[in-house]
């Protein structure tokens, strides 16, 4: 059974930090990319960043580049997502995913992960 737990959410004032991390199991690691996907209220779901070991594809959003960092511990099977200077725009539920491409495109997705949330106060 595929597997995407993520977790790492919370309370955080503007200019502050928080790391997410998304635990995979339950398929190849390597067979697939992964990445994070958001959904503010009211607001259509959008994705943020992915990951891909195999071929070192990294992608970000304009929105969250050069503030958020993708990483990966492949001996945990587990993505992270650093996300610095963070806004009060940033404030979603935050998902992990799993595709065969590295997309920020939600069509791309194969297996959606449970979310975790993100609040950032101003």
């Amino acid at each position: 059974e595929v597997q995407l737990q993520a977790s790492g959410g919370g309370l955080v004032q503007a200019g502050g930090s928080l790391r997410l991390s998304c635990a995979a199991s339950g398929f190849t690691f390597d067979d697939y990319a992964i990445g994070w996907f958001r959904q503010a209220p009211g607001k259509e779901r959008e994705g943020v960043s992915c990951f891909s070991r195999s071929d070192g594809v990294v992608l970000y959003d304009d929105s969250v580049e050069g503030r958020f960092t993708i990483s990966s511990d492949n001996a945990k099977n587990t993505v992270f997502l650093q996300m610095n200077s963070l806004k009060p725009e940033d404030t979603a539920v935050y998902r992990c995913a799993a595709g065969v491409l590295c997309s920020v495109d939600e069509d791309d997705v194969s297996y959606w992960g449970e979310g975790t949330l993100v609040t950032v106060s101003s």
